[in-house]
């Protein structure tokens, strides 16, 4: 595969709340040829502890849609669990409000997308960086 007939993307998770990134937010990533297509998942990773993840699949040729799936219930339990002498990151029924964050996005061959995701325990937000 070479860069011009294909896309490739990476993304990292900034904690909002904490000013910190997120580690250790398992991360899947799934691709289609076009939108009608079905997904098909091509593997996942973990951010390490710069919120990063380095290591996700490579698309195939003739992805024109991506997928990435954050699975950030896990990531807020812990925190949770490590702050429970302070006042509780969730103040409603202790349920994390967003279990997971699923973002899709278009592709064009040869092109780069860097998905940030800015997290937080009520909301979440992402762009298309650099």
């Amino acid at each position: 595969m070479s860069a011009s007939t294909t896309a490739s993307v990476s993304t990292h998770i900034l904690d909002t709340s904490a000013g910190r990134p997120a580690g250790s937010v398992a991360v899947r990533l799934f691709a289609r040829p076009g939108r009608d297509a079905r997904w098909r998942e091509l593997g996942g990773s973990a951010t390490d502890a710069d919120g990063r993840c380095k290591d996700l699949p490579a698309l195939p040729e003739g992805t024109t849609h991506v997928r990435l799936d954050f699975a950030v219930e896990a990531y807020f339990e812990k925190k949770q669990a490590d702050a429970q002498q302070d006042a509780p990151a969730n103040r409603d029924s202790g349920a994390v409000f967003f279990p997971e964050v699923a973002i899709t996005f278009a592709v064009r061959p040869g092109e780069h997308y860097h998905v940030p995701l800015l997290l937080n325990p009520f909301g979440y937000s992402v762009y298309r960086g650099s």
